[in-house]
């Protein structure tokens, strides 16, 4: 029986993942959840799955929840919180589901602890890749992808060696304003760009896939999981998420993982690897879909994934210093503060105002954070 621990039990993909956990209580057991600020739904997942510890964002909810949990439960708060829960639950697998790079310290906890990970935090390797990689590594550790595009290339790259491969394919849905050209999004609301197409999502990872930031964030992910340079890693626009995402091989083949999209398709997956389970999911009738349409990607018309790919290139603190950046300046749409393309905009000025350390520290990669979202906020 797997321990898990859920980060980010609250959001999109801890409820999905709890859904999951719940269809098969003889395989899972839940001995950690840390949430935010969402109590009520914190405590009802408690009464359901039991578990031994519980994380939330301050001490005041931390109180408000000791006062509210059975004898014996263990609540905690706040980053240090979030590290406990990873590194002293006595899980074995650790669901990351945080948003944003609030997962990184209290991966590396759970991956110093020897848990496996089932990463659904894309910004753990944008801002570090190098030190999770390395010490999952050294720890024997496996860091299994939930974002259904990387969990669709492990998928096809099952049994493959390394060597085969010519270039991976990450799909993107093209977001809320993928039918309108640049010009067109001058004027668009918080509203408009909440309304995603094809995917029920939090409010970030939503602004996140309207600008493409979000592809740029699985283009640095899939860099560092699959071991690829970026010239190998490609995006196509696909307005149906149908294919998930898809490998190309050195002898022309290509593989595609297809399905309706659910996340708790790839969440089980993740969870229960080498095994396959029976989902909950509804089966893919491709009579139904009819036909499935891919077009290239325009990099003018999404700058914030050019942006992405040209900080990966330069490596080191700048894939850190694009993801800091695109958090606060997203934030500061979301708040009503910043209009919409001036996301982009705060992106890029910041990226230009750094200088790039090769190989960097934690220490030094939390300080360039610190540093990318004062200078963030401070862009008007």
């Amino acid at each position: 029986m797997k321990k898990i621990a859920v980060l980010g039990s609250t959001g999109s993909i801890g409820t999905q993942t709890l859904d999951v956990i719940s269809r098969q209580p003889e395989d899972f057991e839940v001995v950690g959840l840390a949430a935010g600020n969402n109590v009520t739904l914190l405590l009802e997942q408690v009464h359901q799955f039991k578990p031994q510890w519980v994380s939330v964002a301050n001490n005041a909810l931390a109180e408000q929840v000791r006062a509210e949990v059975p004898t014996g439960v263990r609540v905690v708060y706040g980053e240090s919180g979030l590290t406990e829960i990873a590194g002293h639950s006595g899980a074995n697998y650790v669901v990351c589901a945080l948003v944003g790079s609030l997962g990184l310290t209290s991966t590396l906890a759970a991956i110093e602890a020897g848990a496996d990970i089932g990463l659904a935090n894309k910004e753990t390797l944008v801002t570090a890749g190098h030190l999770v990689m390395q010490k999952a590594k050294d720890k024997g550790v496996s860091i299994l992808p939930v974002d259904s595009e990387h969990s669709a290339i492990f998928q096809c790259l099952n049994g493959e060696s390394p060597k085969a491969i010519q270039r991976l394919m990450l799909t993107a849905s093209g977001g809320s304003f993928r039918d309108l050209n640049h010009e067109q999004l001058k004027n668009v609301t918080v509203e408009d760009a909440l309304k995603h197409p094809n995917w029920s999502m939090g409010a970030k990872v939503t602004i996140d896939s309207a600008t493409m930031a979000n592809k740029g964030l699985e283009v640095i992910e899939a860099h560092w999981l699959f071991d690829l340079p970026y010239d190998q890693i490609d995006v196509v626009l696909h307005p149906e998420s149908i294919v998930h995402s898809m490998v190309e091989f050195i002898d022309t083949s290509v593989m595609a993982q297809l399905g309706n999209p659910d996340m708790r398709v790839p969440i089980q997956y993740a969870l229960t690897y080498p095994e396959r389970k029976a989902s909950p999911a509804s089966a893919l009738d491709l009579i139904t879909k009819g036909t499935l349409h891919f077009r290239e990607m325009d990099l003018k018309r999404y700058p914030c994934l050019r942006l992405a790919y040209e900080a990966g290139r330069s490596g080191g603190t700048s894939t850190t210093v694009f993801n800091a950046a695109n958090e606060v300046a997203v934030a500061r749409f979301l708040k009503g503060e910043i209009s919409f393309l001036a996301i982009e905009e705060i992106i890029e000025k910041v990226l230009s105002q750094h200088t790039s350390i090769a190989s960097p520290s934690l220490e030094a990669i939390l300080d360039t954070d610190a540093w990318a979202r004062l200078e963030a906020s401070a862009i008007h």
